[in-house]
This record gives C-alpha cells, sequence and structure tokens, in this order.
C-alpha cells in the first residue's frame, strides 16, 4: 500500500476542537500535580535559580559537562559510550545492571525449543533481542538499500471514529486503534512455518534548500510502501508512521523529572503568543492504570521506562510479560496461522514467556543507562554555538536543565542537575514531518521533542548519523532544516545564519 507523508487524516473541526479544550484542562481532568512537593521551599528555590536558561555565554556554566549529574559517565568515549552503567549507582546494584544487560542482549527462539527459558519469539516480530534494534544501546536508522531494516519498523494505526473511540482517547484509555489484519506493528519477520507481514520499501525525493549565502543543501522528503502483504490488504483508514530506535541514555533521570515541572513548560493554547504550543501527552500507566503524564516514545505514548520496556518486547519480539501478558504478540484475529501457533509459556517458570524478574531486569538496566559527559562544553566556538542556539528559539521546545524528584524511585536520580535539552512535550512540527497517524492526544502533525544529551556520540556509538524518527535527516543541518510548523522561526533563524555560525552552532550540539 502506498503511503506519503504529506497524506493527511483529516478530523472533523468539532473533533479539533474538543482535543484543544481538552488539552487546556488536562492537569485538572486527571489530577496531576501543580506544583512540586518533594522540595523544601529552600530547595525549590536553588531548584528554580540553577534551571533558569543561560544568559552569559562567555564560559560554561557550573556542572554543565556533568549534563546527568552524578550518574553521568566520565568514561573515555568509545563505541560503548551509550552502555556504561551510571557513575552513582551502587556496588550491590550492579548486579542487577549486568543481568540485565544479560537480558537486553538475550536472543529468543522460537518454541517449542530445548532452551525452554528462551523460547517464545513472534510468532511475529521485528527483532531477537533488545539490541539487535539499540546497537550499542544507541541510536536505530533506515535500512538503506539492505535487506534488513530491524532498528526501523512501522506503526500502523487509524484514529477514532465513534464517539466511544473518541471517549477513550479523550480519557486515556487508548492511544489509537490497529489495523484489524495487522495490528499495532506491521512485523517483517516471521517464526518457521508462518509468513511475515510484509515488506517496507522506502524511496525518497530531493528537496533543496537555500542557505544564506546562496549555499544549497539537499534533503531527501521519504515515501513509504510495503509490498508483499501477506494476509490481506490494510484498512483504508490504517496510517503508516515509520520509526527508529531512539538511544537508550538518561531513561530513568527523564522519568525522574517532576511532572509539574514538565507541565510548567506546556502552552496548549499559546497565551503567551509566541508560537509554541507545547502539549503534554497524557496515558495510562499500564502497571497501576492510572493517568499520567507520558515521556517516552517519539509520540509520548508510554509513561515509564517500564512500559516502554514492555511494550517492545511485546511489539518488536512477540515475548508476552507481567503487563503485556498476550503470549502471541502483536498477531490479530484475521491471523488465525499465528494464533494457533506455539509460544514459550512454561508454567514452572510463570504466566508470561518472560516473567515478571525478567522485565524487572530489563527496566533497571535501561533506566541506569548513564549519560555520557560533555566534551569541550568550555570551548570558545562551543560556547559561541550555544549562545546562537538560545537566541535562535530553540530552547522554547529543547529546554535545557530539569532538576530530578528528591524522592525519585531510585537514590542515584535522586535530586540530580540534568541537561537533556528538552520539555518532553508534543508539538506541531509541520507538513513537512508530518505521519498522519494520531497517538493520543498527538496529532498527524505533532511529536514529542526528543532529548538531545549525546546526539553528538551518534557517529561514535551507532556507525551512522542519520536523525528524526524515520532516519531522513543525513546529519544535523538536515535535521534542523526538516523542522516546521512551531519550529519554523528557530529553522529560518539557523538557516539565516552566516555558514561560520551555523557551524558554530553544529558544534554545540556535537559537544551534547
Amino acid at each position: 500500500m502506498p503511503h506519503n507523508p504529506a497524506r493527511r487524516l483529516y478530523f472533523s473541526a468539532a473533533f479539533c476542537a474538543t482535543l484543544a479544550g481538552l488539552s487546556a484542562a488536562i492537569a485538572a481532568n486527571f489530577d496531576l500535580p501543580a506544583k512540586r512537593t518533594d522540595l523544601s521551599d529552600a530547595d525549590l528555590k536553588r531548584a528554580e535559580a540553577v534551571t533558569r536558561p543561560a544568559s552569559d555565554f562567555s564560559k560554561a556554566e557550573p556542572y554543565e559537562a556533568m549534563q546527568a549529574g552524578a550518574a553521568t559517565s566520565i568514561d573515555p568515549v568509545t563505541q560503548d559510550s551509550f552502555s556504561h552503567i551510571s557513575a552513582n549507582i551502587s556496588f550491590e546494584q550492579e548486579q542487577n545492571f549486568n543481568l540485565g544487560n544479560a537480558l537486553f542482549k538475550k536472543l529468543w527462539v522460537s518454541a517449542p525449543s530445548s532452551t525452554q527459558a528462551s523460547d517464545g519469539l513472534g510468532p511475529l516480530f521485528n527483532a531477537r533481542s533488545c539490541m539487535s534494534c539499540h546497537v550499542n544501546d544507541g541510536r536505530g536508522k533506515p535500512p538503506e538499500g539492505g535487506v534488513s531494516a530491524t532498528s526501523m519498523f512501522l506503526r500502523l494505526a487509524r484514529a477514532a471514529v465513534t464517539p466511544e473511540e473518541r471517549e477513550a482517547i479523550a480519557s486515556a484509555n487508548a492511544v489509537n486503534f490497529p489495523d484489524p489484519a495487522y495490528g499495532h506493528q506491521l512485523q517483517d519477520l516471521a517464526v518457521p512455518g508462518l509468513a511475515a507481514e510484509g515488506k517496507m520499501v522506502i524511496r525518497y525525493t530531493p528537496k533543496t534548500v537555500t542557505l544564506a549565502g546562496g549555499e544549497t543543501v539537499s534533503l531527501r522528503a521519504p515515501t513509504y510502501e510495503i509490498k508483499d502483504l501477506a494476509y490481506g490488504p490494510l484498512h483504508p483508514a490504517t496510517t503508516i508512521s515509520p520509526r527508529v530506535a531512539p538511544a537508550m541514555i538518561g531513561l530513568g533521570l527523564i522519568e525522574a523529572i517532576p511532572t509539574a515541572d514538565i507541565l510548567a513548560h506546556a502552552d496548549p493554547d499559546d497565551k503567551n503568543s509566541d508560537g509554541i504550543s507545547g502539549k503534554a501527552a497524557i496515558v495510562r500507566d499500564s502497571r497501576i492504570g492510572a493517568a499520567t503524564l507520558g515521556r517516552f516514545g517519539w509520540k509520548a505514548q508510554n509513561a515509564t521506562v517500564r512500559d516502554q520496556s514492555a511494550a517492545a518486547f511485546l511489539s518488536d519480539i512477540g515475548i508476552s510479560t507481567p503487563d503485556r501478558p498476550d503470549a502471541h504478540g502483536d498477531c490479530t484475529q484475521a491471523e488465525m496461522k499465528c494464533q494457533k501457533m506455539p509460544t514459550g509459556i512454561q508454567k514452572r517458570l510463570g504466566n508470561e514467556e518472560a516473567p515478571g524478574p525478567i522485565l524487572d531486569l530489563v527496566t533497571f538496566y535501561s533506566a541506569n543507562l548513564a549519560v555520557p559527559a560533555r566534551r569541550k562544553a568550555s570551548f570558545p566556538e562551543t560556547l559561541r554555538g550555544k549562545e546562537l542556539f538560545y537566541r535562535s528559539g530553540c530552547i522554547s521546545c529543547h529546554v535545557p536543565k530539569f532538576v530530578t524528584r528528591r524522592d525519585a524511585a531510585e537514590k542515584a536520580q535522586s535530586f540530580q542537575l540534568i541537561w537533556p535539552y528538552s520539555d518532553f512535550l508534543l508539538h506541531d512540527m509541520g507538513e513537512g514531518l508530518a505521519d498522519g497517524q494520531q497517538v493520543g492526544r498527538a496529532s498527524g502533525r505533532e511529536w514529542r521533542t526528543p532529548p538531545l544529551w549525546g546526539i553528538g556520540l551518534t557517529r561514535t556509538v551507532s556507525g551512522h548519523s542519520f536523525f528524526l524518527h524515520d532516519g531522513r535527516a543525513r546529519n544535523l543541518t538536515e535535521a534542523i532544516l526538516w523542522h516546521g510548523g512551531e519550529a519554523e522561526k528557530p529553522r529560518d533563524a539557523f538557516s539565516s545564519l552566516p555558514e561560520d555560525d551555523r557551524e558554530a552552532l553544529i558544534r554545540f550540539l556535537e559537544s551534547l
């Protein structure tokens, strides 16, 4: 089925107005905290003071190089720079980290198998292990002509149509609805004896952008197609959204950012008229069922590191967990042969293919992968680039700093000054980056602001420099030039800079 990102799935004006009205009342409707309660008044003032944006660019800010606070890794820069344990983890917890690491790398096999603690793969799947997508715990990429798309996949979904479906989204009981034949995600691999769902095909069309001074940059605009569909056509309302695997660093610290501090940056109605209208994603914590702030995933569809891990086990590998207990993964009723395939459940080990202790350990590992220290944070060119990044308006969405909760679940993530460069809110990024797919309160044009820490080590760790949700950008300059919508003014500010200033801004990003 051909699909062009420019194709939109439009909603009625009344429905859009309803969503806008709901956004303005999110905190009240879902009983989310409006202010921090974990700090004394004195500590609250300290946190407010230290997280104010910089105004002096003649030198680095105090502790700026330690961008994950005491958890920052100061190990030498290598391809393993995203795979180190947070520096302030206790010795006793290192064992759990190492066990989680082993499970993250574990290759699952199809059932039945003699390796009973490792079977249950699929039956339909995208990868055999977590590490297959997150190579070196880093960023995924498009297949680029190869036969494998392991670190990139296609989300399949349609928007709400009936009043009941709209209510399910409004109440955060659903984020969207699956394709009736292929489910929530296209699985391009299958266990022996079963046909994979189909194959992703990407085609690029050149798009030229002219910068200040007459320099031109050739962007590539992708279109997506699924070939060899094995179980009939997609539903006409199904949208296709490409996603690459994000880097794994700093996730526990992101979870430890107070909800109130993220909501403080939300301005869904753009009341300050700055053109930036960040919107909070509200989702359900899959473990306890409570409505809470979405922080993880390209459209902030998951609330916690555990939710993100359980979702990946199910959709990417086809492995059930206590939080996502379907042992047949994303198989639908239209895929009857898949539904009849054996599973990897071993009753002596539990009711799921990956019982609770496995999910606990993988979650702990994922939450405690360290953010590397900054490089060249005090170099004049870096500071010049930082100033341009700030003055171009980039920090309206890429908020530099937060102080984590003092009562964070993990002591290592408690009361840390961190520099993720994200507000973790949803923003309209324009038609150029739109995928047409609604995910909860995120429309087909909206994406969560991705954190920037570690972005300068992408090539070192992952062996490439592809950016954005689908890897269309081949470098940081292209990534900036694809920004639109709420980010149009910062993009234009970057485009209008002299070449030396643009290079300085890129050097700043590479220092993160």
